[in-house]
């Protein structure tokens, strides 16, 4: 999965710092740091997750691009904003937060899953996207901005340009790529942006398989397809002169 605009560093110097403190390092310094602690987030009304964290812990979360940090009034204490799939994915995938329900009890994944679902009917096949593309370590973040899904960041946002807009699509059902209209106006944001169109196809299990996995594996991510827009002066061929041609 490459870009077909390449990585668009900030600036001069930042390829190495990434290279230098990888994401995947990071992401194990989070999770070491989350489960020694014995962390937890508490679920709110809709289906976002309120997660107290030390200065210390606030830095890693920064780091590592998980959740929104929020203002809050005690100076020693800070807070983040996890959306679903973040928080999910620290929970289950990376087995490092303790969820707390609405009832105060903590919740198990399947507890949790079951709810994230009940609030937003897409959010199984956006988490198995997300996870996806966590477990390459791209860094995911929301993608409303530009009418899309996610974007994806081969690094921290603050050292480089995000390089996929990411479309996640439920195999076999209706979604805006099949309407050719909306593929073109997301294409056209994209090369405005600089950016690739990225379209990730999610299946979900038949039926009888489905019954014997857990609901978080109904899904798989089957398919990656970067679509592009085909412009007519860039792909010309260019011929010699006097070979009857054109230039």
């Amino acid at each position: 999965m490459e870009p077909l605009t390449g990585t668009r560093w900030k600036a001069k110097g930042f390829a190495d710092i990434a290279q230098a403190n990888p994401m995947s390092g990071i992401i194990t310094e989070l999770q070491a740091s989350l489960s020694e602690s014995q962390a937890h987030a508490m679920l709110s009304g809709c289906s976002d997750t309120l997660l107290e964290a030390t200065p210390e812990l606030a830095d890693l979360l920064n780091r590592a691009c998980f959740g929104k940090q929020i203002n809050a009034y005690e100076k020693d204490k800070q807070w983040f904003q996890l959306g679903p799939e973040e928080a999910f994915y620290l929970h289950h995938a990376l087995n490092c937060l303790t969820i707390i329900g609405q009832n105060g009890n903590a919740m198990n994944a399947m507890e949790l899953w079951e709810f994230m679902a009940s609030r937003r009917s897409t959010f199984p096949q956006l988490y198995k996207a997300y996870s996806h593309l966590r477990s390459k370590n791209w860094v995911v973040r929301s993608g409303l901005q530009y009418g899309v899904d996610f974007v994806a960041y081969r690094h921290h946002p603050a050292l480089v340009h995000s390089e996929f807009a990411v479309l996640v699509v439920l195999d076999g059902e209706e979604s805006r790529l099949r309407v050719w209209s909306d593929l073109q106006c997301s294409l056209r944001v994209c090369g405005g942006v600089a950016k690739t169109l990225l379209v990730l196809s999610v299946v979900k299990r038949n039926t009888e398989l489905a019954a014997l996995v857990p609901c978080w594996d109904e899904y798989a991510v089957i398919e990656e397809r970067t679509i592009t827009r085909w412009v007519p002066e860039q792909c010309r061929e260019v011929h010699a002169p006097g070979d009857g041609g054109t230039e």
